[in-house]
């Protein structure tokens, strides 16, 4: 695992190990920030369920000028501390070892511009967090929500929680779904 481009190119990432997280595979992580691309320059970044800290490393790489990394798990966390490192980025770094739910509360930005959520596939997590979402001050009509799921997660719920699916980007085996605030919320 590395970082793709920006001012961190081809920098290697530590993981985690086992089956507690999934690291996003390269060739996906392309894909989604070449569709995210116009979005990153000077964006503040939230990368929840953080894992490794690829994303929204790979983010402030790319030029965003703050990210938020939430992560819970004790060797997760540290592996973000340790890219960080590796990489240069912790001045424009926070890092926050809490339950995402939990920190959702504790971020105080005027506009979050991207959110990105890869949290375990069978849990409520993805629900949970996007059901909060809509009643930060941070998330505003323009914060692009990014969810990384398995094909089969419903997220028939959306509309009824102030959301609108806006695209999505199917895999073989995951998908990104993205997402922002209903107009009418």
């Amino acid at each position: 695992m590395r970082v793709i481009a920006g001012s961190a190119r081809r920098l290697q990432l530590v993981a985690p190990r086992g089956a507690d997280t999934r690291p996003t595979q390269d060739i996906i992580k392309e894909t989604l920030f070449n569709i995210l691309q116009d979005r990153i320059p000077g964006a503040v970044v939230l990368d929840l369920c953080a894992g490794s800290g690829s994303i929204g490393i790979e983010a402030l790489s790319r030029g965003a000028k703050r990210a938020y990394f939430v992560e819970n798990g004790r060797e997760a966390y540290g592996c973000i501390q340790k890219n960080l490192h590796t990489t240069h980025l912790e001045d424009k770094a926070v890092l926050m070892r809490m339950d995402a739910r939990s920190a959702l509360s504790r971020i105080h930005e005027k506009e979050v511009d991207l959110i990105y959520l890869d949290p375990p596939y069978q849990a409520q997590t993805a629900h949970d967090i996007l059901r909060l979402l809509p009643q930060q001050p941070y998330v505003t009509d323009d914060t692009l929500i990014v969810v990384e799921s398995s094909m089969t997660t419903d997220f028939s719920y959306l509309e009824s929680i102030g959301l609108t699916l806006v695209r999505e980007k199917d895999y073989r085996k995951n998908r990104h779904l993205f997402i922002q605030r209903s107009q009418n919320a």
